[in-house]
């Protein structure tokens, strides 16, 4: 087990997760590869993610106007904006290749929103291309344990 790389990627995570917790929407767009993509799928057991219907597929475009829609207090659903705390533990460096490290953890997601406290469990695998000293999100893989189930009011990024 390389301690350092998994320490690095740990680090490089938790700041994604910060940035996202404390609104921090440039900043995180700019983690990002320009061909990164970032899903949700609704079945768990899929990996053809192209051609079937998930919660979220976004390439680089999409992931600019979900920022927009957050930040600008037009859509219902993100207005008030709801206030997360993300959790993130478990890391395990699935391998390297290329210079893409391919990590997973498990994330434990709080949301408090209209005065409800709601909960969200996932797995997330990250693609993480190195960029010099450090990373970029090639792709972002969120896979809700209760992603088959009725999901209200996600208006956010996971």
């Amino acid at each position: 087990m390389n301690l350092e790389l998994l320490n690095h990627v740990s680090a490089f995570i938790w700041q994604e997760a910060d940035m996202l917790d404390h609104g921090e929407f440039d900043a995180w767009l700019d983690l990002w590869t320009d061909k990164g993509t970032y899903i949700i799928p609704i079945d768990p057991n899929e990996t053809d993610f192209e051609n079937t219907l998930n919660y979220a597929y976004d390439d680089h475009h999409m992931r600019q106007l979900r920022v927009q829609r957050l930040i600008g207090g037009e859509s219902i659903s993100t207005s008030p904006r709801a206030r997360t705390v993300r959790a993130l533990s478990r890391f395990r460096v699935l391998g390297e290749e290329d210079g893409v490290v391919t990590v997973r953890c498990a994330q434990n997601l709080r949301e408090f929103r209209k005065e409800t406290l709601k909960h969200y469990t996932a797995d997330i695998t990250f693609q993480l291309k190195r960029d010099g000293n450090g990373f970029k999100i090639q792709r972002k893989l969120i896979q809700l344990i209760n992603s088959t189930e009725t999901l209200t009011g996600i208006g956010y990024i996971l």
